[in-house]
């Protein structure tokens, strides 16, 4: 059973990544048009700035998400139901800032979504599901 939860956090911590690489491919290689979006500057600076509280908000309580009590209380105790959903949840928190951040960066081309997004996957690495740390964090240490 912890396996298929396993792999079910692995698939969806590798398919954000996946995508995030298609954007980029699409985009350098000429297939999409970058800039598009770029003379809105107020939709622009509304984005940069909702996306940057996102991004900073969302990342610090992913990583902290499973020592609050009521999260390590469910995935103690439901085991692994509990750390499917919380994994997910985990997983999405930084997963869809980042991919949106992508998006956004070709569309206006502005660093600061770039950054954010770099920043996101750098951030995916510290929540990566192996094993070990699926049956630490769920309290099992056999």
């Amino acid at each position: 059973m912890m396996k298929s939860v396993r792999k079910t956090l692995s698939i969806l911590f590798a398919v954000p990544i996946f995508l995030s690489l298609i954007i980029v491919l699409l985009y350098e290689c000429d297939l999409l048009i970058s800039g598009e979006m770029e003379r809105d500057a107020v939709l622009e600076y509304q984005l940069v700035g909702t996306m940057e509280l996102i991004t900073i908000c969302l990342i610090p309580l992913a990583l902290r998400l499973f020592k609050f009590k009521f999260v390590h209380r469910q995935i103690t105790d439901e085991s692994v139901k509990g750390m499917k959903k919380w994994g997910i949840l985990r997983i999405a928190m930084i997963a869809i800032p980042m991919l949106v951040n992508t998006f956004l960066y070709y569309q206006f081309v502005n660093v600061a979504f770039g950054y954010m997004g770099i920043i996101g996957l750098l951030s995916l690495v510290f929540v990566y599901p192996s094993e070990e740390r699926c049956r630490r964090e769920m309290g099992d240490e056999a």
